[in-house]
């Protein structure tokens, strides 16, 4: 697992990240075991050190359950935390980005999501990326930090 001098490392070497959704669903659920890594990114944001970038598909992804559970209570405290937090930027699916999501699935052999969410961050102009899926170490647009590593 990713220690925190390491994160920190990571995040002052990068003023733009993206998140994979995972990491959305780590802080908002406080994952025992990621939660204090994610927090750390997420005040990161908050205070202005570091802006985040998500693809609206995370949105879509981190909803799935809520609304699987008929769990209004739950959704709208996605919206209300997601939507408003500091210095994370949400970007629609644009055929600019998807272009580059087709590139970059064609390149890595990537999943159609994972390419979304790397395309988005590329395209914001992010140089570092969290995730925790493997299959991401192979991207090389982007310097990926795996928190299980």
């Amino acid at each position: 697992m990713v220690t925190l001098p390491g994160l920190e490392g990571f995040l002052r070497r990068h003023k733009r990240i993206g998140l994979d959704s995972n990491i959305l669903i780590y802080f908002i659920e406080a994952h025992p075991k990621y939660h204090g890594l994610v927090e750390k990114i997420f005040e990161s944001f908050e205070t202005g050190g570091n802006l985040g970038v998500c693809s609206t598909l995370s949105l879509l992804e981190v909803l799935v359950q809520p609304y699987r559970k008929n769990d209004d209570e739950m959704v709208n405290q996605f919206y209300a935390l997601l939507t408003t937090y500091p210095n994370l930027t949400w970007l629609e699916l644009s055929v600019e980005i998807a272009d580059l999501a087709a590139r970059l699935r064609a390149r890595y052999h990537l999943k159609t999501p994972d390419a979304v969410l790397l395309a988005t961050a590329v395209y914001s102009g992010a140089t570092g990326f969290v995730g925790n899926d493997e299959q991401l170490k192979r991207v090389t647009d982007l310097d990926i930090l795996l928190l299980s590593q």
